[in-house]
């Protein structure tokens, strides 16, 4: 089937598009390429523009009529940027959203899996979090994210719009191929770690008094590569996906928590490489994070996370190192 893919240039999104392709689907590809790479759109059929554009998203679906459903992956996700542009983040993420699922619903393309996350929980005692868990959005970021659900969910119940919201914990890795990965490193835990690896400079590790095992912050690191495969499954089987109704959220996560000094000691463990660490205050909008419960995601979508933290590690490191050369070489 075709399938628009906003925010196709991104991260996310570049690699949903490959997981649709290599599962025979054809994405067609939306970015403004504020972030987005304009590489990952070589050899798609690819639109540059912006998602709230009607006229382009209307154009869209005019020359690409098979187009059936779509993913929206187009957002601004830097939490600590939210803190201080906050009205950047609720144009883009939540009235993009709104004109985009109009637009959509408008042109008869009711299927929409949306790009949500995990950052909209308040977590339970053991910091864990199922669908049904309380929502306590701390941050910009995290709040548009809730709205846009709330905005899609109201839409769904007043207009033919289905919509599945996955809501996505900690991202990391990058395709297993190289084809697309992380645009810049250094705003995750992660990339910060391989920046470090890579100059040599100290890894400060941003918070060192939340209520964990070691004090450092919690998340639930989710493969970039798995989480492409969730997408898939949603758009395949979206009946499914909607479990019997118009719109349904999904946990996007391994089940599995690692604090950030787990997280350096299994990076230092792929690299063979001691780090320099220092402590240093939170960022802000950073939370204590929380860790998903995944039966949903099991019983709905067949899927369960198949990579793990080493090879999202390793992955990320191969990604690095491509783009360095190409750098180089440029």
């Amino acid at each position: 089937m075709d399938v628009l893919v906003t925010g196709g240039a991104g991260y996310i999104g570049s690699t949903v598009s490959s997981a649709l392709s290599d599962a025979g689907h054809r994405p067609v590809l939306l970015d403004d390429l504020s972030t987005g790479r304009a590489e990952f759109l070589v050899g798609r059929s690819a639109y540059v523009g912006d998602v709230a554009d009607r006229a382009l998203v209307r154009r869209i679906l005019h020359e690409n009529p098979g187009i059936t459903s779509a993913v929206h992956c187009a957002a601004q996700v830097v939490v600590p940027d939210s803190v201080s542009e906050p009205g950047r983040y609720y144009r883009t993420n939540v009235l993009g959203t709104l004109e985009l699922a109009e637009t959509l619903t408008e042109g008869g393309v009711t299927d929409l899996v949306f790009s949500s996350s995990a950052s909209i929980y308040q977590p339970e005692p053991d910091l864990t979090v199922h669908e049904h868990s309380c929502w306590n959005p701390l941050s910009p970021y995290a709040r548009t994210k809730a709205v846009a659900e709330q905005v899609l969910a109201d839409l769904a119940d007043a207009s033919d719009l289905r919509v599945v919201s996955l809501r996505y914990f900690n991202p990391i890795g990058a395709d297993p191929w190289l084809r697309t990965g992380p645009r810049e490193q250094s705003p995750s835990v992660l990339g910060r770690l391989v920046e470090a690896h890579r100059t040599g400079k100290p890894f400060a590790v941003t918070g060192v008094g939340y209520p964990t095992v070691d004090g450092t912050g919690l998340r639930d690191y989710v493969h970039v590569w798995d989480l492409a495969r969730a997408h898939v499954a949603a758009i395949e089987d979206f009946d499914r996906a909607l479990d019997g109704s118009r719109h349904s959220a999904i946990n996007i996560g391994t089940g599995r928590g690692t604090t950030v000094r787990e997280l350096v000691a299994a990076f230092e463990a792929v690299t063979g490489d001691r780090l320099p660490v220092v402590d240093a205050p939170p960022r802000p909008g950073d939370t204590v994070g929380a860790v998903a419960r995944i039966l949903k995601a099991a019983r709905v979508l067949d899927w369960g996370a198949e990579l793990d933290l080493s090879a999202a590690i390793a992955d990320t490191l191969a990604w690095d190192e491509a783009r360095a050369g190409l750098a180089v070489t440029a």
